[in-house]
């Protein structure tokens, strides 16, 4: 599979057993979009949607998911954004540089509050 340069955004209830490359699969009712690896290494990304984790913005036609999507966990390590329907690649982080995320998200869930809302500063 070749990398993925556009997200098509399909909004449904439960996520598909199969994924198609180049779908941005979102459930309202699970809080979640789910994709192939833009890549195209064909692995399987899930997104939580929530105020501490990923914010999905759309405008009537498009989608974007903020922040960047940091496949970290998966082989390929592929680090993008989806704006606006289109993948914006990231230069690839270093082992700390993930390190270092991974603490202060962990942070950020452990000093938020129990209704979600995230911490003030």
């Amino acid at each position: 599979m070749k990398k993925i340069e556009r997200f098509q955004p399909e909004f449904r209830e439960t996520i598909p057993d199969r994924l198609q490359g180049g779908v941005l699969y979102v459930s309202i009712a699970y809080a979640t979009a789910v994709h192939l690896c833009a890549c195209g290494c064909a692995l399987e990304v899930v997104t939580p949607l929530s105020p501490r984790d990923w914010k999905l913005v759309f405008d009537g036609e498009t989608v974007s998911l903020l922040p960047s999507i940091g496949n970290w966990g998966i082989p390929c390590q592929s680090h993008y954004w989806i704006k606006n329907n289109r993948v914006q690649w990231a230069r690839k982080w270093s082992f700390p540089e993930v390190q270092a995320a991974r603490a202060r998200n962990a942070r950020l869930r452990s000093n938020a509050r129990h209704d979600g809302t995230p911490p003030r500063a």
